[in-house]
């Protein structure tokens, strides 16, 4: 008789953990989603979850990363044409309510957790970071801007921004505001 897969289990409880903790945080918001909830839920005990993860934000991360694909941006050879799609796709993600939510308090979090801080910037902010940098060499490999420009200011030049109206809520988020920011940016970087 062959004995369980561990690793099989190990599988299953962590799918399960991170669906909790997603349904928990659309049912109940961020705030009142809790490890014990997100246990309950998933059926494990609080002592599975805290092996993979040292916190409850910890966890949303890695939910929210769970529903995402590798991060790449598009590379048409029209450079405005694929800064104004990845603006518009920030934008339409920051201002859907229930995303909004969770990476407010997530960003609220990170403040006064490090290890948190550090693992939404090496697994959710940095890639996003370094995809938009490798297509900004692409666009200077063409020629579509400027050979001496400083790509990490470039990159926070096109989420800045957002970021910005998005956590100080000075105005609205919406994909006119999107193509602003993409003409003044090309704009900027010719």
């Amino acid at each position: 008789m062959k004995s369980p897969d561990s690793n099989r289990r190990s599988d299953r409880a962590r799918t399960a953990i991170l669906a909790a903790a997603t349904a928990s945080v659309a049912e109940i918001g961020y705030a009142k989603t809790t490890i014990e909830g997100i246990a309950g839920r998933a059926g494990v005990g609080k002592q599975t979850i805290y092996r993979w993860w040292s916190s409850k934000g910890a966890v949303v991360l890695d939910a929210l990363l769970a529903e995402q694909a590798e991060i790449e941006l598009p590379d048409t050879g029209d450079f405005t044409a694929d800064l104004r799609t990845v603006l518009r796709a920030t934008v339409d993600e920051f201002a859907d309510p229930g995303i909004s939510a969770t990476l407010r308090a997530l960003m609220i979090d990170m403040q006064n957790d490090p290890a948190l801080s550090e693992r939404v910037m090496e697994r959710m902010l940095g890639p996003q970071l370094d995809a938009t940098k490798r297509r900004l060499e692409s666009a200077q490999e063409a020629g579509q801007i400027s050979a001496d420009l400083d790509l990490d200011v470039a990159v926070e030049m096109f989420f800045g921004p957002i970021y910005h109206r998005w956590i100080l809520q000075t105005m609205p988020l919406d994909r006119a505001y999107a193509d602003s920011l993409t003409t003044l940016a090309v704009r900027a970087l010719g």
